[in-house]
């Protein structure tokens, strides 16, 4: 067998020591990029790092982080000439695309653009067009997104691929955790959950539709209330919107809440309730299937991945409030989920995919 032979640049927002969906996507990327057979070296650099990287998979170097537009132009082009040869640009982000094309060029490399969701959704620059028309591969984290890009971009269409995102095996079910239960005067309630930044620019989330909803939830069940998971600039609005409904007593604000607790989050929930009209794709409905817990989201958006066209998850018209009603009252009715809903989106699937795009458009034409 031939020693693998593929360099890597990745370009990348944020991925190890980052927070969020696409952070958490670009981990899983690059480790499974970095065991791909032809693969021998990943190069990160990222524009922020929140937290300590721990410890790195086999095969990735992570350069320090570079914060603003023009220092971190500058670096790419210092990390593109100094670990030559480069094989593989990666652009982890859109709004990186004219940088990464510019390198790519430069470095006589192939370029892979990754694009996510909203950011894709309307057409951008001139700038943004030719350099996302020039990449050898782009793949999309859900065929609505794929749809969406598709419709502005000059691009042949078996070009652009779509690649979901995957879930850890650290979302399995289990017991409901006492110290969680007691944290948020939870025990002997029924609970709906949003697990998500709570950011202005991300309203499309849907926390407020739920909160509208809790009035007539509790007709039926008074004993429910509403854990919101994550934080942000617009958890004011939601409180005093909680006010306003008169449901404050029943609406809980976790805030922001490490990695290691999330899967015990999930387990709390009845439900784990989305009425997104802006998903890219939704890691949480994977995260939440794989605990056990029953899942609603929009069918307007890239949600409709995960939940499986409304097969394995509830998908609904998110702004139909009588429609959302209904589906959490539905919910609440059934028994625990089936974890199977989300074997499709395993790490082992995630990798051979990421492995056959690499054979497919690396090696093949190589």
């Amino acid at each position: 067998m031939a020693e693998p032979s593929l360099r890597v640049l990745a370009l990348v927002s944020d991925a190890f020591g980052g927070r969020g969906g696409i952070a958490q996507y670009n981990r899983d990327f690059l480790s499974s990029l970095a065991e791909c057979d032809d693969v021998s070296d990943v190069i990160v650099l990222p524009r922020v790092s929140a937290t300590p990287l721990g410890t790195l998979p086999s095969g990735v170097r992570h350069l320090p982080p570079v914060q603003g537009r023009l220092a971190y132009s500058l670096a790419a082009l210092r990390a593109a000439r100094a670990h030559r040869p480069i094989d593989v640009v990666f652009c982890g982000h859109l709004f990186i695309a004219p940088l990464a094309a510019v390198i790519a060029r430069l470095l006589h490399a192939r370029l892979w653009v990754q694009v996510h969701g909203i950011e894709t959704w309307q057409e951008l620059s001139r700038l943004h067009r030719q350099s996302v028309e020039a990449a050898d591969l782009v793949t999309a984290v859900s065929r609505y997104t794929r749809r969406r890009l598709l419709e502005w971009i000059g691009i042949d269409p078996a070009r652009v691929k779509v690649l979901p995102n995957t879930v850890h095996p650290r979302f399995n079910p289990g017991p409901k955790s006492s110290y969680l239960l007691d944290r948020h005067d939870a025990r002997g309630k029924k609970i709906l959950m949003t697990v998500s930044r709570l950011a202005s620019s991300e309203r499309y989330k849907g926390h407020d539709r739920v909160i509208r909803s809790l009035p007539q939830i509790l007709l039926h069940h008074p004993e429910a209330i509403y854990i919101i998971v994550g934080d942000g600039d617009d958890r004011p609005r939601l409180a005093a919107l909680a006010s306003e409904f008169a449901v404050e007593d029943k609406v809980r604000f976790a805030g922001p809440v490490a990695s290691e607790e999330l899967p015990d989050y999930y387990r709390l929930a009845n439900v784990l309730v989305m009425p997104s009209t802006g998903e890219g794709f939704g890691i949480v409905f994977l995260e939440a299937m794989a605990c056990a817990i029953n899942v609603i989201g929009g069918n307007q958006d890239g949600s409709v991945d995960p939940l499986g066209d409304g097969a394995v998850g509830s998908a609904i018209d998110p702004r139909d409030s009588d429609e959302l009603v209904a589906a959490i009252l539905a919910a609440l009715r059934k028994p625990a989920g089936n974890v199977g809903r989300a074997s499709r989106f395993e790490p082992k699937v995630f990798g051979k995919h990421i492995q056959a795009l690499v054979c497919s458009n690396f090696i093949a034409r190589s």
